[in-house]
């Protein structure tokens, strides 16, 4: 036994260390922001050289996602990498795997970063997964249309976030399959049941290289045009079911091999079935009131994890919630932020994005209540202030 641990030991990445990100967006940024906090050097690359994370690492690389040259300078001489964003080259992938401890490893982003495979790896793993179908072509899709009920949506299998490279099609939407598959770039796509939906949910799970696992509690998620409004913790859906999606978000980090964050995200049915919707290999949207209600914040537990320290507790010590402040807020002039942080409880998050435009996420507001319901109450309040 004593061997193993030496071994785990050997692989700790202590303060002073230099963590690579791939990315610098507001994941990255904030993800930086943990590391210098706990005595650690950062360097990102992303396509802008003025990016979120530019104003708080040591060093920023200027490439785009598939730039190769610009991922081996990155990786040189970091004592791990690790990312923000999934649509990373796997070429850019590969050659930084081949000169640092990149984690999560090349094959898991592989495999999540196309839908049309991570949704066949999940039905082949036997985890539970809505019925779709992958589709090709046009005729592929009209016929999973028939196939699946009349009622789908369709998803880009690579590309799509925030509500892009996806569309609805039913009897009462007007669309064609002709239409939605033109207007998605006649890409191979998935085709997936629109499910009776009580809720949508996430669960966070955390991995180390020494094989360490740690879940986050549920967080409940409310979106609005596909983008992510405002996510809220505890997601107050009972126990046997908080348990149960736990444990499912820590069966997936683990059968995936992932070495850091996995986010996944979950419908509930209202006949209580959980199905899984999506996963994130990284720092998710819908755990940043982590940073004010639990124990350790995902971003604290991404560095923990990658430098294969001891995970940190993701005990609940309030209930939290988040609001998106997306570009919009700005197009109707300067927001009023003195007002919004008037309301008890609640913070100012903004992620130094120069350019407001509708649907970026700019920034969050963040509050702390007695109740999920109180939490939740007081950062919608606050954002109707500004």
């Amino acid at each position: 036994m004593s061997g193993g641990s030496e071994k785990s030991k050997d692989n700790i990445v202590r303060p002073g260390g230099l963590i690579a990100i791939l990315g610098g967006g507001q994941l990255g940024r904030m993800t930086a922001m943990a590391a210098r906090t706990m005595g650690y050097r950062v360097r990102v690359m992303d396509p802008e050289a003025k990016c979120p994370a530019s104003f708080v690492a040591d060093e920023t690389i200027e490439g785009r996602w598939d730039d190769v040259d610009a991922a081996r300078r990155l990786a040189a001489g970091a004592s791990t990498v690790t990312l923000e964003i999934e649509q990373i080259g796997l070429d850019a992938l590969r050659e930084v795997a081949r000169l640092a401890p990149l984690r999560p490893s090349v094959e898991p982003v592989r495999i999540i970063q196309d839908k049309t495979l991570q949704k066949t790896w999940l039905a082949e793993s036997g985890f539970p997964v809505g019925p779709f179908q992958v589709v090709r072509s046009e005729g592929e899709l009209e016929a999973a249309l028939t196939a699946l009920g009349g009622d789908v949506f369709v998803k880009t299998g690579r590309g799509g976030y925030d509500g892009r490279g996806q569309a609805r099609i039913g009897a009462s939407r007007g669309s064609r399959p002709g239409e939605v598959w033109r207007a998605l770039g006649e890409r191979p796509a998935v085709a997936e049941q629109a499910l009776d939906l009580e809720c949508e949910i996430s669960v966070m799970a955390a991995r180390s290289p020494s094989g360490e696992v740690k879940a986050y509690p549920a967080a409940r998620n409310h979106h609005e045009n596909q983008i992510l409004a405002w996510s809220v913790v505890p997601a107050g859906v009972g126990a046997e079911l908080e348990s149960r999606a736990e444990k499912l978000a820590a069966d997936l980090v683990a059968k995936l091999g992932i070495e850091g964050l996995l986010c996944a995200e979950l419908f509930v049915t209202r006949q209580g079935e959980l199905f899984v919707n999506e996963l994130a290999p990284r720092p998710h949207n819908s755990y940043h009131e982590s940073e004010r209600g639990c124990e350790t914040s995902q971003f604290e537990q991404l560095v923990r994890a990658v430098c294969n320290l001891p995970l940190g507790s993701t005990e609940l010590i309030s209930p939290a919630a988040i609001v998106n402040l997306l570009g919009d807020v700005w197009l109707k002039g300067e927001p009023d932020f003195a007002e919004a942080l008037s309301v008890p409880g609640v913070r100012l998050h903004l992620y130094e994005k120069k350019e407001p435009r509708a649907g970026r996420k700019m920034g969050h507001l963040s509050a702390t209540g007695k109740t999920a319901e109180e939490a939740l109450e007081r950062v919608l309040e606050a954002k109707k202030k500004l």
